[in-house]
């Protein structure tokens, strides 16, 4: 697929991959595989950055556009809670890290259906401070990428 017809934010399955099997074998081992999802993080016209579970890697130009990906249908109401805008109350869907940083933010109170505010974000974006159970915890914004959160209707706290 074209790197330019990839949008950030999307989720997109892998179909089939056009690389030799040595480079094959790497991409498994790191998590991307025949049917996994990915979701596009960010991107320039040489490279992107995309999140395979809890992994985040680096593909060049070239390896992208020798994979077929799909647009995965997935639920559009849920998105990363480094996407959330200030101001906005959500509810905890899904935590995607894996391993210690899971048991970490879980540990902070992220856990399956906690809802949460989004407080505060720092004039660079990172990091950001939300409000849940009572008190307030700031993340980074590569933590809060692993949070998928569905947004809930309220503006205001």
């Amino acid at each position: 697929m074209k790197l330019d017809s990839l949008a950030i934010g999307k989720v997109y399955r892998l179909v089939d991959c056009q690389l030799g099997e040595d480079i094959r074998k790497h991409l498994s081992h790191l998590g991307l595989q025949t049917d996994s999802t990915l979701r596009l993080i960010s991107k320039t016209k040489d490279n992107a950055i995309i999140q395979v579970k809890a992994s985040r890697l680096a593909l060049d130009k070239a390896i992208i556009e020798a994979l077929t990906l799909v647009e995965h249908d997935q639920d559009q109401s849920h998105l990363p809670l480094s996407d959330l805008k200030v101001g906005k109350q959500a509810q905890v869907v899904e935590i995607c890290a894996t391993g210690a940083l899971k048991r970490r933010l879980m540990d902070m109170g992220l856990t399956k259906e906690t809802k949460l505010y989004l407080k505060k974000v720092a004039p660079l974006g990172d990091p950001i401070e939300i409000t849940l159970r009572g008190y307030e915890l700031t993340l980074r914004k590569s933590e809060a990428q692993m949070v998928r959160v569905q947004e809930l209707g309220e503006d205001t706290k």
